[in-house]
């Protein structure tokens, strides 16, 4: 009987792989170790060590749209996440594609990897609807699920970061839940992973099924937050100021053979010169950057304590993970004044810490794209162009290590992820329903080294979000971006020579030019672009629809009038200044 019982106990296994999707938040394309960066990241280092990394792996610039590519392989217009749901126009706000919310015209990979017999979980920033039940991540196909719906929140405190939110809200499997007196965004997003996965263990070990776990960090968005032993590593590092970075990196890049080394840097406008600040000014801005490498730094220990777990329960040989970003670094610069208003302060003393509202600012913003162009929210190559780890035992032996110089894109993900679980999408129908078709490429055939790439010549990549807008064909890209000091025009590069984007070709390579302006105009008919207005500038209108937000609820409470009553005078107070300037003639 004994024999019998054990034979019973048995595990019945099930020997597809693990996978494990870790997404950064605003990550730089130069922010980690592997990818040129002196940031400490022994634990992505490793997984690069072991897979391969992706030099041409290319998202949307805004968080959102990314992830309804990434979990779904569909346009994000397609999704319903044509725009942030904090940046519509009321426009927008009228069209099936601009709900800045997932639609149930698609499939989600953890739908489908449920039904291919996957245990499902989510741990982290979700950023695609919540005020409908339906639209939670918990009926979007995860089983288990602990969540941060908004944009971004505190990674201290439950405080919002934003007038949008009243708070930062966390949900456990759909319900609210209060966060621990220890918490910190990386290290609880963590623990929660480990526990779910603990959870798969204990519940399926007589029939051990594989996981899909999507680890969604909040790391480094804004407000940029770090634990003072993390932030005190790198205090002093950038004394020397964001173009010594800049240049620092440009060269780690290319040293790696991510980049030509023929490739030219750009110098974005924005970026203030160095030697114009204070001592006390690049003292303060010394550590703006130190907190941001000490939250990179902290992400990558967490990620750490994640793959010892794997290792510790017998399932990291089995498991193959992905990490990436959603787009390229933040570059935002709040008024103090604001901040204060959000309950906040930016005190050097205890930048990053509980109660700080830390920022990169546009300067070491770039620099954390560097050697590329722009960042988040803008189609140059640093809003877009982003690390990518593959690794696992489905690389082939000869790719581990090195880098593909592959195009690629984030809808691609979705299909790679589906074959590497030998599942596919079912295409226009699911379960007697019409739904959108996976329009990504499946990379797999790159990463068995089967294939150098998935993409021929005339294939393109195109994406639009907020009247920034960019399409790729071949070694050329075209780019619009407005805004800031961007023209509002339409710009040709060669991005295989030229990834910073410092030539404009569309006057040399006219016939280029046209043929990708007319690809683009097919690509904004079939997906339903709707243009934005004149004057629409994506960072501002975020900040305008948060003031409405604030005022539509702040009238309710004391608290609320007061905020009320500053938020008019600054405005009176600014419109009193324009009007002096004007009768002044100054423009």
């Amino acid at each position: 009987m004994c024999c019998v019982s054990y034979a019973l106990a048995e595990p019945d296994i099930d020997s597809r792989p693990n996978i494990l999707l870790i997404l950064a938040d605003d990550l730089g394309y130069s922010d980690i170790g592997s990818y040129g960066s002196e940031i400490s990241t022994p634990n992505l280092d490793h997984l690069a060590r072991n897979g391969l990394r992706f030099s041409n792996f290319h998202t949307t610039a805004s968080c959102a749209p990314t992830r309804a590519m990434l979990l779904t392989g569909v346009d994000s217009h397609r999704a319903g996440v044509a725009n942030i749901s904090e940046a519509l126009t009321p426009e927008q706000a009228h069209s099936p594609f601009y709900r800045g919310t997932l639609n149930h015209n698609v499939v989600t990979i953890a739908t489908l990897l449920k039904d291919a017999g996957y245990n499902t979980s989510l741990a982290g920033k979700w950023h695609l609807g919540y005020a409908d039940e339906s639209l939670l991540p918990i009926n979007r196909g995860f089983e288990q699920t602990v969540t941060m719906p908004f944009s971004g929140g505190d990674n201290w405190t439950q405080q919002s970061y934003v007038p949008h939110y009243e708070k930062t809200l966390w949900l456990e499997n759909g319900k609210e839940i209060t966060v621990p007196e220890d918490f910190y965004s990386s290290k609880f997003i963590v623990d929660k992973a480990i526990e779910q996965l603990e959870n798969n263990l204990h519940t399926t070990r007589t029939n051990r099924k594989p996981f899909f776990s999507y680890v969604s960090f909040q790391a480094v968005h804004i407000p940029v937050q770090a634990p003072k032993a993390f932030t005190k590593k790198y205090i002093g590092s950038y004394k020397d100021g964001w173009h010594a970075l800049r240049k620092n990196r440009q060269k780690a890049v290319k040293c790696l053979g991510l980049l030509p080394a023929s490739a030219p840097m750009k110098r974005m406008p924005s970026t203030a010169d160095w030697d114009d600040l204070s001592e006390e000014e690049k003292r303060y801005n010394d550590k703006r950057m130190a907190v941001y490498a000490g939250m990179v730094d902290a992400m990558d220990h967490h990620i750490g304590r994640l793959i010892q777990y794997l290792r510790d329960s017998g399932q990291y040989d089995n498991t193959i993970i992905l990490f990436t970003s959603d787009n390229g670094p933040a570059a935002a610069d709040l008024p103090l004044l604001w901040i204060k208003l959000l309950g906040y302060n930016r005190d050097f003393e205890t930048l990053g810490e509980r109660y700080s509202y830390n920022t990169l600012g546009v300067s070491f913003g770039s620099a954390a794209a560097s050697p590329l162009g722009h960042y988040k929210f803008y189609s140059g190559e640093g809003g877009m162009r982003v690390p990518l780890i593959v690794s696992g035992p489905k690389v082939a032996d000869t790719h581990r290590g090195s880098i593909s110089h592959s195009k690629a894109f984030v809808k691609d993900l979705a299909p790679t992820i589906l074959a590497l679980a030998g599942t596919q999408h079912p295409g226009t129908q699911y379960k007697g329903r019409t739904i959108e078709a996976n329009t990504g490429r499946d990379l797999l055939p790159i990463i068995t080294a089967a294939e150098d790439s998935v993409y021929a010549h005339e294939d393109v990549i195109a994406y639009e979000i907020g009247g920034n807008a960019a399409l790729i064909k071949g070694d050329y890209k075209i780019t619009l971006n407005r805004g800031g000091t961007n023209d509002n025009r339409w710009h040709l590069y060669n991005i295989t020579q030229d990834p910073g984007e410092t030539e404009r070709l569309e006057t040399v390579e006219t016939a280029i030019f046209f043929d990708l302006l007319s690809e683009y105009e097919t690509y904004a008919s079939v997906n339903g672009v709707i243009p934005v207005p004149h004057n629409y500038h994506q960072p501002v209108q975020i900040l305008r629809n948060g003031i409405k937000a604030k005022l539509k609820n702040s009238l309710n409470t004391p608290s609320g009038i007061i905020f009320t009553l500053i938020l008019v005078t600054i405005i009176v107070l600014l419109i009193a200044r324009k009007l002096m300037k004007t009768s002044r003639g100054t423009p």
